[in-house]
C-alpha cells in the first residue's frame, strides 16, 4: 500500500504544479470542486440531477480553468515546456479533454434531432429531453473514467490505472483543502500563485503522512 499512496502522493502533486498556477483556475477549480461534492451526494437520491450539476457546473468550470487561465508557455518553476507536460499527462491532458467535451457538448443536439438515440430510448419524447440527457451523460462521465482507467492498465500498469481512477474520485475533497485561499488571493490582485511549486508539495506530503499514520 505504500507504493499505491507514494504514486498517488505523485500523481497529485505533479498535476497541481504542472496545472493549476493561476488564481482563476484555482478558484474556478473550487467552485468545480464543491459542486462536484454536492453531486457526489445527489447520486444517492437522484443521479440525473448529480450528472447535469456535475457537467454544466463542475466540468465546465474545471476546463474552462485549465483551457482559458493557465499559462501555456514555458514553465520556468518546473523547467518544462507545455508540450513535455501534455506528453508527461497521466490522465486527461487538453487533447484528450478536447475529445471529451466534444463528445459531451454532441450528446443534447444528437438528443434535440434524435429523441430516441438510435433506439436505445424507443418511446421517448421530447418531454423526455432533460431525463434523459441527464443519464447519457453520466454514462459518458463514467465512461470516460473507465476507459482511461482501463487504458493505463495497458499502456502503463494496473496500479497507474486505481491511483489515478482515486485521484480523480478524490479530486473534489484535496481540491478545497488546497485551493480554498484562491479566490482572496485573486481579490488582492494576485493572478498567478507564487507558491504553486512549494506550498503545495507540503500540504501534499502532510496528507500522505497522515494516510501512512
Amino acid at each position: 500500500m505504500q507504493s499505491f499512496w507514494q504514486a498517488l502522493h505523485t500523481q497529485r502533486w505533479d498535476d497541481h504544479r504542472y496545472y493549476h498556477h493561476s488564481r482563476i483556475n484555482q478558484s474556478l477549480h473550487l467552485l468545480s470542486a464543491m459542486s462536484f461534492v454536492c453531486a457526489y451526494f445527489l447520486m444517492f437520491t437522484n443521479p440525473v440531477a448529480a450528472a447535469l450539476l456535475a457537467w454544466l457546473v463542475s466540468m465546465t468550470s474545471r476546463q474552462a480553468g485549465h483551457f482559458f487561465f493557465e499559462p501555456k508557455g514555458y514553465d520556468e518553476v518546473n523547467q518544462a515546456t507545455h508540450d513535455h507536460k501534455e506528453d508527461i499527462k497521466v490522465g486527461y491532458n487538453l487533447r484528450r479533454k478536447v475529445v471529451l467535451m466534444a463528445i459531451w457538448a454532441a450528446v443534447p443536439a444528437i438528443l434535440w434531432i434524435d429523441p430516441t438515440l438510435f433506439r436505445l430510448f424507443p418511446d421517448a419524447t421530447s418531454s423526455d429531453f432533460v431525463q434523459h440527457l441527464g443519464q447519457v451523460w453520466l454514462a459518458v462521465g463514467l465512461g470516460g473514467l473507465v476507459f482511461r482507467t482501463v487504458h493505463l492498465f495497458f499502456i502503463k500498469d494496473v496500479q497507474t490505472g486505481l491511483v489515478w481512477t482515486t485521484k480523480i474520485i478524490t479530486d473534489p475533497f484535496h481540491d478545497i483543502k488546497l485551493y480554498y485561499k484562491a479566490p482572496l488571493a485573486l481579490l488582492r490582485g494576485e493572478w498567478i500563485d507564487p507558491n504553486h511549486a512549494r506550498h503545495g508539495s507540503s500540504e501534499l506530503a502532510e496528507s500522505l503522512s497522515t494516510r501512512d499514520a
